[in-house]
């Protein structure tokens, strides 16, 4: 039996050449979707602005912050109590400001902080990780912090074993802070 299909009938033609009508359902239309999402897990989530508190994370001018002071005004005569935020940018070190009504949602990242063990570092800049599961993690530069840099640099120079914590945020990571584990054996 042949089947072809137009606009609202379906026909089914049999082997007899009898033409069969019958009206086409949603079933029996063929979907495909073409997915090329990840997992769909959020980058951020949201949190109402006056449950936030200093030392917490905010997304601000779409960058993840730590929030360094907040103050909350009084409700005024045409309603809201607003938030005032000051934070720094978790990568970059830039102070942002954001003022919000407190009944308001924030946007807040997922901030994941991670230790990995120097392996090597490249001539080019990029620093060779060990992960949990023995693997390599091979795709973060070195720090622009100076102080940070050199220490590792030194660090490694002198054939010391070295955890580097890595933080990540929003789709960016970067080396955070150093642990000194002791000589290499």
């Amino acid at each position: 039996m042949n089947r072809y299909q137009c606009h609202k009938y379906m026909f089914d033609v049999a082997e007899n050449g009898r033409k069969k009508e019958r009206r086409v359902n949603m079933s029996d239309e063929e979907h495909h979707f073409d997915s090329h999402a990840d997992a769909g897990a959020s980058k951020t989530y949201p949190q109402q602005a006056g449950t936030i508190r200093k030392n917490g994370y905010i997304v601000i001018k779409s960058r993840p912050c730590k929030v360094v002071e907040v103050s909350t005004s009084k409700t005024g005569k045409h309603g809201h109590a607003k938030c005032h935020f000051v934070a720094i940018d978790i990568f970059n070190g830039k102070k942002l400001e954001d003022i919000v009504p407190s009944s308001h949602n924030c946007d807040v990242p997922h901030v994941n902080r991670t230790d990995y063990q120097l392996i090597d570092i490249s001539e080019d800049g990029f620093v060779s990780l060990l992960t949990d599961n023995g693997n390599t993690k091979d795709d973060l530069r070195l720090p622009t912090d100076d102080s940070l840099l050199s220490q590792i640099k030194d660090g490694f120079a002198e054939g010391k074993d070295l955890v580097v914590s890595v933080m990540s945020a929003m789709g960016e990571e970067q080396i955070c802070a150093l642990k000194d584990i002791g000589p290499k054996n």
